[in-house]
């Protein structure tokens, strides 16, 4: 069964109201976070003298894709995204990407956390006056955890791979109650479930939230995700205009659930899983290590509706790393200028963090594959931006020396330009089979899903709408709680 479980813990809920209206704390609807025209006028004028990352309460109500691109004070407009034209994508068809960046955190973990989190506070199933909120993840989800958490006044672990960069490492010593650092890098994803497994039997009273298998993160990024895309699209979207599919490496697999809320509103859409060559998981049950921050693999995530995926591309970690330098470095932004980009454009290139980058690959080989036109138009997402990696670029120029132009118009004629359609597969009725048989693995034999209901995924109409139609459950609940602390 795929539903969130909303079962109402009254005792529990009551202390976890008590602590709300002493911390001042309100949350945010789902539908608030699509349309922040609902958010009461209060609300906005106290945000207009807060930070965007400030740890202040108010900001749970700046998890949206709709926060004006300011460092404080902003208020909403329509969804950010940023389109990248022909010039530098080397195909005809229109790539538009949602940024992350206006998040508070920086990246858009921020809201798949609070979509596993506040379900289980506003029913009491959490009681943030005893528990610890664990955050297992490869970056950016448990710094979204720990800022929730401190935002909601309750204590929280975050944990990822010690290789993972130093500004998350840096920032969450700052914010989380407790980081541990677990062997490896991105690929690195057992590690961090058996360091879970080990907090399940140390005794102390918490609750473990795990992106790859917490359907709060599948439900709001359908949602949130999901309309946002649909606003761009209907704002973008010329007389002959086609929207031809979401591409979007798989990390935690759930930013691609927007895909499902598209393919519901465009039967014909496709949805692309991306993820790096160098682990290949879905294309050939293969395995490695990488250096795409940003997503995780060697498993694939729970809530992963793999029988709505139509193919999977994987990405050189090469090719990330080497446009990275050509978007961020002087000389490779001083030669993208020379090919004729805007300067405006140009000056945005810091927005596509690793995985953004990656994400725009994927989205290169999908319009390559189908030899898509003008008219069509492929969806993204920058999931972070490079002031998140920031040490990243000065590692790399101590190992390699800085950029030429020389080198930055190699790098963009045979990683960008030259992005070509290997390492892909459009999958059929059996291969998606083959994918999802996987989970079997990593879920039933060693994270205690059952056999039943991995068959339920697959053969269940109504397994994912189920958890599709909750939105308006969990609001009214949030609603409920928000009422009772009378703060409103």
């Amino acid at each position: 069964m795929a539903k969130i479980d909303l079962q109402v813990f009254e005792e529990r809920r009551q202390r976890a109201i008590e602590r709300c209206r002493k911390q001042n704390i309100l949350f945010p609807t789902f539908a608030q976070m699509k349309n922040p025209d609902l958010i009461p006028q209060k609300i906005k004028e106290e945000l207009s003298s807060i930070g965007l990352w400030d740890i202040h309460p108010r900001n749970l109500f700046r998890i949206t894709w709709k926060n004006e691109p300011l460092e404080k004070g902003g208020g909403y407009g329509g969804a950010n995204y940023l389109e990248l034209p022909t010039e530098l994508t080397g195909v005809k068809a229109r790539i538009i990407a949602l940024v992350g960046k206006w998040f508070p955190t920086g990246a858009h973990k921020v809201g798949a956390a609070y979509g596993c989190l506040v379900p289980r506070l506003v029913t009491g199933q959490f009681d943030p006056t005893l528990q610890k909120a664990v955050w297992p993840s490869t970056g950016n989800y448990c710094r979204g955890g720990a800022y929730d958490s401190a935002l909601m006044a309750c204590q929280s672990i975050a944990i990822l791979p010690e290789g993972m960069s130093r500004e998350r490492f840096e920032w969450l010593n700052r914010v989380a109650g407790e980081v541990i650092a677990t062997p490896g890098t991105e690929s690195n994803v057992k590690e961090i479930f058996d360091k879970c497994w080990e907090l399940r039997g140390s005794g102390e009273d918490l609750m473990i939230f795990n992106q790859f298998d917490e359907f709060g993160n599948y439900l709001w990024h359908y949602e949130v995700t999901g309309h946002a895309m649909e606003e761009v699209l209907k704002k973008e979207m010329r007389p002959g205009d086609r929207y031809r599919g979401v591409a979007l490496t798989t990390g935690s697999a759930g930013t691609i659930a927007s895909g499902d809320y598209l393919k519901q509103l465009f039967p014909e859409s496709k949805i692309i899983a991306s993820e790096a060559l160098q682990c290949p998981t879905l294309l050939e049950n293969g395995f490695g290590a990488h250096r795409i921050e940003g997503i995780g693999d060697k498993h694939v995530p729970w809530i992963h509706n793999i029988k709505n995926t139509d193919l999977v591309v994987a990405i050189d970690d090469n090719a990330v790393m080497e446009i990275m330098r050509v978007f961020n470095e002087p000389e490779g932004q001083k030669y993208l200028s020379s090919l004729g980009l805007a300067e405006a454009l140009v000056s945005k290139l810091h927005l596509l963090g690793f995985s953004g980058i990656a994400n725009l690959l994927s989205a290169i080989k999908f319009a390559k594959y189908y030899e898509l036109g003008e008219e069509d138009i492929v969806l993204t997402v920058l999931t972070d931006s490079m002031e998140l990696y920031e040490s990243r670029v000065v590692e790399i120029q101590k190992e390699k020396g800085e950029l030429t132009q020389l080198q930055a118009a190699a790098a963009f004629s045979r990683y960008l330009l030259g992005e070509r359609t290997d390492n892909l597969i459009e999958l059929s009725y059996q291969d998606r089979r083959r994918v999802h048989n996987l989970k079997y693995y990593t879920w039933v034999e060693q994270q205690g899903k059952t056999y039943e209901e991995i068959l339920d995924q697959w053969y269940d109409p109504t397994y994912w709408t189920d958890v599709q139609g909750q939105a308006e459950e969990i609001d009214e609940l949030i609603i409920d709680f928000n009422q009772r602390t009378g703060l409103l």
